[in-house]
């Protein structure tokens, strides 16, 4: 919870950028000119060195690899998830208390755990004002299968398209339920026959030739023909549609400079693991140091990092930015860095210029770089460091202005809390 009347004091630490000199205002037509002259100069970097290609010289890059990773797996500044043991709901002091999502049809914020039975009820709620609309969503939300989902659509999509094309034919007004076609691709799916009814089939007994008792069938009322383009637009509606999935909610924080920055407390939610798969995961990093001994090359070492990670959902990410404040969310583990870009984008001020984010150990990530958290070592938990663009940077600074180092929006520097 924000506490207004505490503050923390911040790290000794120098600031990467120049401190603010004069009162907060927009970028000067001075300082736009020169990061545009810089954002001209961005594409002439040169490519990286290539790495080595003897075997000799390999042997040697992954010994400096092995070192180096020992070396950060030591220093206060390395990303360090606390793995969740078995504790009472309420204690110690979590980075967040959940895993929460918007429901895209009534805004509400709700638990991880409730995603599924809030999205069926709004669903529900919604066919007192359009039956159509909720029956759509019903059909593509409520069942799990996409493919047996494009097969009931395809087929009540055909049946439409024979009524457009032979209006005047009866026998494409009515679908007799028992038919094996209908049994087996239409009625097994939730929502379509509130569908059909809402368009304006109706469920009538008629007689069968050859047969004594009648059976059961849908038939399309004279309002509904008489209106042939409001059945092809709700077609079209029926086809087009996606299921109603709950957001993440991304859970935006800022909080204060803080030496606890680097220290994750996380909740269940985080990791998709059984209690003793928690215990195998705390036995593995105790014998980190002893596969750092072992030779390996770096892809080895990669693809069975790559097997630990898949075991993650959600990741929290911190990102230090220049005045030294932290700016928090939740994130899917499989999505791409683009999406860190984008979240971190919308809370600039200055959000045109261009920046970049560094992993521990100075790594750069790229926004184009089509990689997704839990592939670069983001997950369950990372911090990572906000910086200008040098060249952006460097022609500001020639044209005889600073950038302010409190880069965020005034409404999220308002909501600014302490890390605890």
């Amino acid at each position: 919870m924000t506490d207004p009347l505490m503050r923390e004091k911040a790290p000794k630490e120098k600031s990467q950028q120049p401190a603010l000199r004069q009162p907060r205002q927009g970028p000067t037509d001075e300082a736009q000119m020169a990061a545009a002259a810089a954002l001209a100069r961005l594409e002439q970097k040169q490519p990286r060195s290539r790495g080595p290609t003897s075997q000799d010289s390999i042997r040697n890059q992954v010994r400096k690899e092995l070192q180096a990773e020992a070396t950060s797996s030591c220093s206060p500044d390395a990303t360090g998830t606390k793995i969740p043991e078995a504790k009472e709901e309420g204690s110690g002091h979590l980075a967040v208390t959940g895993v929460y999502f918007i429901c895209p049809l009534t805004g509400a914020t709700i638990r991880r755990d409730q995603r599924d039975t809030r999205i069926k009820e709004a669903i529900t709620s919604h066919f007192t004002t359009d039956p159509v609309g909720a029956s759509i969503m019903k059909i593509h939300t409520f069942n799990r299968d996409r493919e047996r989902v494009k097969l009931g659509v395809d087929t009540i999509a055909k049946y439409l398209d024979n009524i457009h094309l032979h209006p005047e034919e009866e026998k494409y007004r009515k679908i007799k339920l028992q038919n094996k076609v209908f049994q087996e691709r239409i009625n097994c799916l939730e929502g379509t026959h509130e569908f059909l009814e809402a368009i304006g089939f109706q469920r009538l007994l008629l007689p069968v030739p050859d047969q004594e008792a009648p059976e059961e069938f849908y038939v399309l009322s004279e309002a509904a023909l008489a209106q042939p383009e409001s059945l092809e637009r709700h077609k079209e509606q029926l086809v087009g549609a996606q299921p109603v999935r709950a957001q993440l909610d991304r859970q935006r924080r800022v909080f204060r400079p803080s030496s606890l920055a680097a220290q994750f407390d996380l909740p269940a939610d985080f990791f998709n693991l059984s209690a003793e798969e928690l215990k195998r995961e705390q036995r593995l990093r105790s014998e980190a140091v002893e596969r750092l001994s072992v030779l390996r090359t770096k892809a080895m070492r990669e693809k069975e990092e790559q097997r630990e990670l898949r075991k993650y959902t959600y990741t929290l990410l911190r990102v230090r930015l220049p005045d030294g404040c932290l700016l928090q969310g939740t994130f899917y583990a499989r999505e791409r860095l683009s999406a860190l870009y984008q979240f971190v984008r919308e809370s600039l001020l200055c959000d045109w210029l261009p920046f970049e984010l560094l992993a521990s150990g100075g790594h750069k990530l790229a926004e184009d770089d089509n990689v997704a958290f839990n592939e670069c070592g983001l997950v369950p938990s990372a911090l990572l460091t906000f910086s200008w663009d040098a060249a952006v940077l460097e022609d500001i600074r020639a044209a005889g202005t600073e950038l302010d180092s409190s880069v965020l929006k005034p409404e999220l520097l308002e909501a600014t809390e302490k890390l605890s």
